[in-house]
């Protein structure tokens, strides 16, 4: 598998925000009631992703390392009011539906965390390629978690009702207590598929943390992080 295949692969499947990472959690659950909702929020992420980490990768040797975190946020939360006015201008249903978790793109760690570890290190075709990943993965648990959510809650699937399941839903799908036993459920199971080996201890350690270069720890030679 040539590289920018691969770096495409893993933030599908072997690094997968949602179900790997266990990022992203908060806006995962709270916009799941519905298999569109989650389309529409993992599309504005992707915008934001590719945008954040084409302008980091392409500012990584202009900005200086001391400010780095402040000038992401800045950028971040730039491409992501763009991608608010575009949502509300445009699709105004999904703009109410999605709420607050729009703007809250801003300080979702996913986004961060792709800027500081790789387009801040990359070249800019692979930084994108990386965004696309990160983002197909995130809107692709999305999109499980609300399709199961929707069908057992609502007895729809991407608005269409379904023979049998529309007369028999279970409520609790709907709401907060169902998103996270749906969202246990998947985990489980990729555990189980991956033989436990979908999260690896040593993924975790100093040397994969963003803020290695600040952290106490580092700088009075302890090397794991609790």
């Amino acid at each position: 598998m040539s590289k920018k295949l691969s770096i495409l692969f893993n933030g599908i499947v072997k690094e997968n925000p949602v179900f790997v990472m266990i990022l992203g959690i908060c806006p995962a659950l709270a916009v799941s009631t519905e298999a569109i909702n989650a389309i529409g929020m993992g599309v504005a992420t992707i915008f934001v992703l590719v945008g954040s980490n084409i302008a980091v990768s392409l500012l990584r040797k202009t900005i200086p390392n001391k400010v780095r975190i402040p000038c992401y946020i800045v950028l971040i939360a730039g491409f992501t009011t763009v991608v608010q006015m575009i949502v509300e201008a445009y699709a105004y249903n999904m703009y109410l539906a999605l709420g607050i978790f729009l703007p809250l793109i801003a300080v979702n760690c996913i986004v961060f965390g792709r800027a500081e570890i790789f387009a801040s290190k990359n070249t800019l075709l692979n930084s994108v390629i990386d965004a696309i990943g990160a983002g197909a993965g995130f809107t692709t648990a999305l999109f499980f978690i609300a399709s199961l959510r929707e069908i057992f809650g609502s007895g729809t699937w991407l608005g269409l009702e379904l023979p049998v399941l529309n007369a028999n839903t279970i409520d609790a799908f709907v709401l907060a207590p169902g998103g996270f036993i749906v969202f246990g459920v998947l985990i489980a199971i990729i555990n189980w598929v991956s033989k436990g080996k979908a999260i690896k201890r040593s993924d975790f350690g100093c040397s994969r943390c963003p803020s290695k270069s600040v952290c106490g720890k580092v700088s009075a030679g302890i090397e794991e992080c609790e």
